[in-house]
C-alpha cells in the first residue's frame, strides 16, 4: 500500500492500478463463493471418484491474481520451450537435409550401439550449450581467421526473462495459444480412437480387443528375448523420418488412397465380421427377486392409512421401532426404486400370501397373520384389563405362527390393536 500511494502522489497513475486491484478483490470475492474449495475439489462421500492427483493442501489455494502473476511468469520464461520445439519440428520435416541426415545417423549409432545412448548428454551439453556460450564470450573478429586465444572481449549469454511489453512476450503468447490448439486437437483424436474399443460401448468390439491384447502379451512375455530389437527401432527410426519428408508424403498418400484404402476396409471387415459373429456374450442378465412391504398405520377411527412401501417390515422389534424411528420408503409404489447398478425387469409385481412364511423365517414376534384375504400382518393386540386400564400397558410377544387367528381377548372383552400392519 505505501507503493501505491507513492505512485499516485508521484504521477497521479495510480488510480488505474488501484482501480484494477479493487475489481481483481471483487472477482476474487466472486469465484470464491462459487468455486468449491479445495477439500471439495478431491471428491465427496457421496462414492463420486476422487481425483488422482496429490492432494494441494501445501499449496496456494486458486486466486486469480495469483494466477494472472503467475502465467506472465511463465509466459516471458517459456520462450526457450517454443525455440526447442520449432527447431525440432524444423528438423523432422527436413527443412535443413544436412540437419536431419545427421540426426538420423546419431540414431543409427545408438540403434547399432546402445551403450552410447549415455554419451549422449555429456556431448548434447558440450555442443550446444558450452561452446554456443564460448563463442559468444569469444567471439570471431571480422575478416580475420577465428582464433580462441586471448581475453573474453564479450559479456557472458544469459537466458533471461523477456519483458512483458517485449515482442518477444507476444510471440509466446501465440506460440502458446497454438500449442493449446494443437494439444486440444491431439487429444480429442486420441480418445476418438482409443476410446470406443477400449471403453466397452460395444461390448463385442472391446472383448475382441481384450482377447487381442491379452494374447500378444501372452506371446511377447515368451518370444520377447527373441526379437532383433536394433533391427527393429533402426527401421522404425529411419521410416519415421522418411515418411516425414515432403516429398514422400505426396507418394505415401496417394499409394494409401489407391492400394492400400480397399485392402483396409477389407480387413476392418473381416475383423468386424470376426469379432460380431464368433464372440458371444451372455445376453441373459442377472435377476433377482425383491420384497417391498406394504406399510400402513391404524386412524383413531380404527380403519387403516397406506403409510409407505419400505425394504423392511418394521415390526415391533426392528432396531427403528425400538428407537422410535420412522419407517423409511417411498410414499407411492410408482416411486420405489431398484437397488444401484440394478433395473426393474418387465414382470408385474406379485402379491405374497405367504406371509406365515417369512414371518417365521425371520423369527419375528409381536405380531399375529392374517388367514384369509390379503394376508396383512398385524402388530400384536396388547391385552387391556380393568385393573390396568390406567396403567402402563404391556406387550405381550408370542411367536406370530403359534397365535390364534382371532388375537388375544381380555375377561372384559377389549381389545387394544397397536397401529401398524404390513
Amino acid at each position: 500500500m505505501a507503493s501505491s500511494s507513492t505512485d499516485i502522489a508521484n504521477d497521479g497513475s495510480g488510480s488505474g492500478s488501484l482501480s484494477s486491484s479493487i475489481q481483481e478483490r471483487l472477482f476474487q470475492r466472486l469465484l470464491t463463493s462459487v468455486l468449491p474449495n479445495d477439500h471439495s475439489l478431491d471428491g465427496d462421500s457421496s462414492g463420486s471418484v476422487k481425483d488422482p492427483r496429490p492432494d494441494t493442501a501445501e499449496r496456494p489455494a486458486f486466486s486469480l491474481t495469483t494466477m494472472s502473476h503467475n502465467f506472465r511468469r511463465f509466459n516471458s520464461r517459456v520462450g526457450i520451450v517454443f525455440i526447442f520445439q520449432h527447431r525440432l519440428l524444423r528438423l523432422l520435416q527436413w527443412k535443413t537435409p544436412s540437419h536431419t541426415l545427421s540426426l538420423c545417423l546419431i540414431y543409427t549409432f545408438v540403434c547399432l550401439d546402445p551403450y552410447l545412448i549415455f554419451a549422449l548428454p555429456p556431448a548434447v551439453i558440450l555442443l550446444f550449450l558450452m561452446v554456443p556460450s564460448f563463442v559468444a564470450r569469444h567471439p570471431p573478429v571480422p575478416n580475420s581467421v577465428y582464433t580462441a586465444s586471448g581475453p573474453a572481449i564479450a559479456p557472458p549469454s544469459e537466458v533471461r526473462a523477456v519483458s512483458e511489453i517485449s515482442k518477444d512476450f507476444f510471440r509466446n503468447l501465440r506460440d502458446l495459444q497454438n500449442t493449446m490448439d494443437d494439444f486440444t486437437l491431439m487429444h480429442d483424436k486420441t480418445i476418438a480412437l482409443i476410446g470406443p474399443p477400449t471403453n466397452f460401448a460395444d461390448e463385442k468390439l472391446s472383448s475382441g480387443v481384450f482377447l487381442a491384447l491379452f494374447f500378444s502379451s501372452i506371446a511377447l512375455f515368451i518370444s520377447a528375448h527373441l526379437l532383433p530389437l536394433r533391427l527393429i527401432f533402426l527401421v522404425l527410426g529411419w521410416t519415421f523420418m522418411a515418411l516425414a519428408h515432403p516429398a514422400l508424403q505426396r507418394v505415401v498418400i496417394e499409394t494409401h488412397a489407391a492400394h492400400l484404402a480397399p485392402k483396409e476396409r477389407r480387413a476392418a471387415e473381416a475383423a468386424d465380421s470376426w469379432v460380431h459373429a464368433d464372440i458371444t456374450l451372455s445376453t441373459v442378465p442377472e435377476t433377482r427377486e425383491v420384497e417391498i412391504f406394504e406399510l400402513q398405520h391404524r386412524t383413531t377411527s380404527g380403519e387403516y392409512e397406506p403409510w409407505m412401501f419400505t425394504p423392511a417390515p418394521y415390526e415391533p422389534l426392528s432396531p427403528a421401532r425400538i428407537a422410535e424411528e420412522r419407517p423409511k420408503g417411498s410414499r407411492f409404489f410408482e416411486d420405489v426404486r431398484p437397488p444401484i447398478g440394478w433395473e426393474w425387469c418387465e414382470g408385474k409385481w406379485t402379491l405374497d400370501l405367504g406371509s406365515t412364511t417369512w414371518v417365521a423365517e425371520r423369527c419375528i414376534v409381536g405380531v399375529e397373520v392374517e388367514e384369509e384375504g390379503e394376508r396383512w400382518v398385524f402388530d400384536q393386540e396388547r391385552e387391556v384389563t380393568s385393573d390396568s386400564r390406567h396403567q402402563p400397558s404391556r406387550a405381550m410377544f408370542i411367536e406370530g405362527s403359534d397365535w390364534p387367528a382371532g388375537g388375544p381377548t381380555s375377561a372384559d372383552g377389549i381389545k387394544a390393536q397397536a397401529g401398524w400392519r404390513r
